[in-house]
């Protein structure tokens, strides 16, 4: 299953994006909150029910120690968001003072991530926050860039508004060759859009010159559930924004998979891929004439 990273230029929905894509995967699925400007699902959706002796700060001093003690840290730091457990949270920092402690902890933390989505099967996504670009560059302190750098995919969420794409535009270039460079390929850089604003999926496409993977509509109700817990809203199981987000884990997982192939594709042999070309154009003459 892949990882994915999600992360904006402005505040465009990332964090309310992130859980409702967890809520509504399939799959055993959990929700990393990497925003070295501290998380929000504590206080917001889980209304403080999980205290600060839980989360993400806890995890730079078990990787101190051995990957064997970040691994039980992580297991024993995550936090359900439904009753069979089968979604989970990894709660954010509660002061953004607290980041400086990470630095060492970020690669550590993605390599378990990817454990856990290869070997275990789960739908991890990742809120990355507001990404910080110095230099040209992932900003080394301001941004969880080991985790974007190892993500399958890594999404940037804008609105179908001018303002969303103004501030995106200029984050691309830099993102895409940012994952070249350091990351798992360029290729990897897709959209999100919310659906709020004049432009459609294609339009902001051709803005941005990068591809829209997926889709969420822009739904208040649900969205202030999401940010600020409380009370469900009337028919929140059959709610446009959950019905949405499953769809668009399947057409991440899509997207990933798709990647995947073209990775192994592109690192075999000239002389491999030729003979598997030649294979399947054997197989094909041999069925006809049969």
């Amino acid at each position: 299953m892949p990882v994915t990273a999600l992360l904006s230029a402005k505040s465009s929905g990332v964090t309310t994006s992130a859980l409702a894509l967890t809520l509504a995967s399939k799959r055993p699925s959990l929700l990393a909150e990497c925003d070295p400007a501290g998380g929000t699902i504590r206080a917001g959706f889980l209304q403080s029910q999980a205290g600060a002796g839980y989360g993400l700060y806890h995890l730079a001093a078990a990787e101190r120690t051995s990957p064997e003690a970040l691994a039980n840290a992580f297991a024993n730091h995550l936090w359900p968001l439904d009753e069979a457990g089968h979604r989970k949270l990894l709660p954010g920092l509660t002061d953004p003072a607290q980041a400086a402690a990470l630095g060492r902890t970020w690669p550590a933390l993605s390599e378990v991530l990817r454990v856990l989505a290869e070997e275990a099967g789960h739908d991890i996504f990742v809120d990355a926050g507001r990404i910080a670009v110095e230099a040209g560059h992932l900003h080394p302190s301001l941004t969880p860039a080991p985790v974007i750098h190892q993500a399958d995919l890594v999404l940037l969420v804008v609105r179908g508004t001018e303002q969303s794409l103004t501030l995106a535009r200029h984050l691309i270039d830099p993102l895409r060759t940012e994952l070249a460079e350091h990351g798992t390929g360029g290729d990897a850089l897709g959209l999100l859009l919310i659906e709020d604003g004049p432009y459609r999926a294609h339009q902001v496409a051709d803005a941005l010159k990068a591809p829209v993977l997926a889709a969420l509509p822009h739904d208040p109700g649900t969205g202030h559930y999401l940010t600020s817990g409380g009370r469900p809203p009337r028919g929140y199981g059959r709610n446009p924004l959950l019905r949405h987000a499953r769809t668009a884990t399947e057409q991440l997982e899509a997207a990933a998979s798709r990647r995947s192939i073209q990775q192994q594709y592109a690192s075999r042999p000239a002389n491999a891929r030729m003979a598997g070309v030649l294979e399947r154009l054997v197989q094909v003459r041999g069925s006809e004439r049969g």
